[in-house]
């Protein structure tokens, strides 16, 4: 009886042995599971925010361009406006040298006539 209870503790050993190897198994697939999901879970925000930052890098970009190329519109319109104005500047200058000119001339005839005749 003995030698069976022997054999019978032995076996029973054996199998706890082998039940508590399963859970240790279990516990680390379960463990490398988690492990594996937090992982990608991790490298999916890793992900997101790279995207998320060359987006914004993108949209950046695109709207300094923008900026830069309304700036140089407003300065080619500004420059043409400038012109403009100069252009005017001169022509007026012109008319008022003409007009003036035929105003003195004008003044002066009358002196003249005065100074002659005593008229206006």
């Amino acid at each position: 009886m003995m030698k069976e209870d022997i054999k019978n503790s032995s076996a029973v050993a054996a199998i706890q042995r082998i039940k508590e190897a399963e859970e240790d198994a279990r516990k680390i697939v379960k463990e490398a599971r988690e492990k594996t999901a937090l992982r990608i879970i991790q490298d999916a925000l890793d992900e997101a925010k790279k995207i998320k930052e060359r987006h914004l890098a993108q949209a950046k970009k695109k709207a300094e361009d923008r900026k830069i190329t309304m700036i140089q519109k407003a300065e080619k319109e500004a420059e043409e406006i400038r012109k403009n104005a100069e252009e005017e500047v001169v022509f007026i200058k012109k008319k008022a040298a003409k007009t003036m000119s035929k105003a003195v001339d004008e003044v002066l005839e009358s002196i003249k006539r005065f100074m002659e005749k005593g008229e206006i």
